[in-house]
């Protein structure tokens, strides 16, 4: 017996005795088949899911206008209503509103001059 026919002996013994490691075409089939359900049930039960995080964006999103549009309305009611109380005054007592107008004017030109001092000087 050669090197090489020894050699190819022992090769063929190896091969007699090592285990089949190579999945059998139906067992690829089956797991295949396992995982495509496996994902169909996945996107079965995640369609709910989303729908249900969809009408809670939703809904969440339609109160938050909400919101906003009862908040602009409270607002523009309270400027109206202090619009209407500051005209009423007025008209009920024109020579106070004026003196107060007055005064109100001179603390802010005092206030302005003092800041502009400030900066001036520092």
């Amino acid at each position: 017996m050669t090197p090489t026919q020894s050699f190819e002996q022992q090769g063929n013994g190896a091969t007699a005795s090592a285990p089949t490691s190579a999945a059998s075409p139906s067992q690829a089939d089956h797991a295949f088949d396992t995982l495509s359900t496996a994902v169909r049930e996945m996107q079965h039960d995640a369609v709910p899911a989303l729908e249900r995080a969809t009408a809670r964006a939703g809904d969440m999103a339609q109160r938050g206008i909400e919101a906003v549009r009862s908040g602009s309305r409270q607002l523009r009611d309270t400027a109206l209503d202090a619009s209407d109380r500051t005209v009423a005054y007025i008209k009920d007592e024109p020579v106070k509103a004026v003196l107060i107008a007055a005064a109100t004017g001179a603390a802010l030109m005092a206030l302005l001059s003092l800041v502009s001092r400030s900066r001036h000087h520092g």
